[in-house]
Protein backbone atom coordinates (compact mmCIF):
# COMPACT_ATOMS: atom_id res chain seq x y z
CA UNK A 1 0.00 0.00 0.00
CA UNK A 2 1.64 2.95 -0.79
CA UNK A 3 1.69 6.49 1.55
CA UNK A 4 -1.06 9.15 0.59
CA UNK A 5 0.91 11.58 2.54
CA UNK A 6 3.32 13.57 -0.28
CA UNK A 7 4.48 16.54 1.82
CA UNK A 8 4.64 17.42 5.54
CA UNK A 9 5.03 21.33 5.80
CA UNK A 10 5.76 23.11 8.48
CA UNK A 11 3.99 26.65 9.64
CA UNK A 12 6.41 29.92 9.41
CA UNK A 13 5.35 31.46 12.48
CA UNK A 14 5.79 35.58 12.84
CA UNK A 15 4.65 37.29 16.07
CA UNK A 16 2.94 40.24 15.34
CA UNK A 17 3.63 42.20 18.73
CA UNK A 18 1.14 39.87 20.82
CA UNK A 19 -1.01 38.36 17.33
CA UNK A 20 0.82 35.15 16.08
CA UNK A 21 0.21 34.48 12.71
CA UNK A 22 1.34 31.17 10.96
CA UNK A 23 1.88 31.10 7.10
CA UNK A 24 1.88 27.09 5.52
CA UNK A 25 1.42 28.51 2.31
CA UNK A 26 3.67 29.30 -0.08
CA UNK A 27 5.98 27.34 1.14
CA UNK A 28 10.03 26.17 0.27
CA UNK A 29 8.41 22.18 0.21
CA UNK A 30 5.64 22.76 -2.21
CA UNK A 31 6.74 24.53 -5.25
CA UNK A 32 4.18 24.21 -7.13
CA UNK A 33 2.03 26.48 -5.64
CA UNK A 34 1.45 29.88 -7.06
CA UNK A 35 2.96 33.07 -5.36
CA UNK A 36 -0.53 34.37 -4.81
CA UNK A 37 -2.13 31.75 -2.85
CA UNK A 38 -1.38 32.14 1.08
CA UNK A 39 -2.32 29.60 3.85
CA UNK A 40 -2.28 31.60 7.14
CA UNK A 41 -3.96 30.53 10.58
CA UNK A 42 -3.82 33.77 12.63
CA UNK A 43 -4.60 33.65 16.56
CA UNK A 44 -5.82 33.52 18.49
CA UNK A 45 -6.04 36.88 20.04
CA UNK A 46 -8.41 38.84 22.07
CA UNK A 47 -8.38 42.97 21.57
CA UNK A 48 -9.84 46.17 23.45
CA UNK A 49 -12.97 47.49 21.94
CA UNK A 50 -11.46 49.93 19.18
CA UNK A 51 -8.01 48.05 19.69
CA UNK A 52 -6.48 45.66 16.86
CA UNK A 53 -2.96 45.14 15.26
CA UNK A 54 -0.47 47.40 13.79
CA UNK A 55 -0.29 45.86 10.12
CA UNK A 56 2.33 47.24 8.59
CA UNK A 57 1.17 49.41 4.74
CA UNK A 58 1.10 46.82 2.03
CA UNK A 59 0.10 47.09 -1.49
CA UNK A 60 -3.11 45.08 -2.86
CA UNK A 61 -3.18 46.21 -6.40
CA UNK A 62 -5.66 44.04 -8.09
CA UNK A 63 -5.92 41.15 -5.62
CA UNK A 64 -9.24 40.24 -3.96
CA UNK A 65 -8.45 38.49 -0.69
CA UNK A 66 -10.74 35.55 0.17
CA UNK A 67 -10.53 34.83 4.28
CA UNK A 68 -11.42 31.84 6.75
Amino acid sequence: MSSLIRHMLAPDVKDLGGFEARRLLPNDGLSMVGPFIFFDHLGPATFPPGQGIDVRPHPHINLATVTY
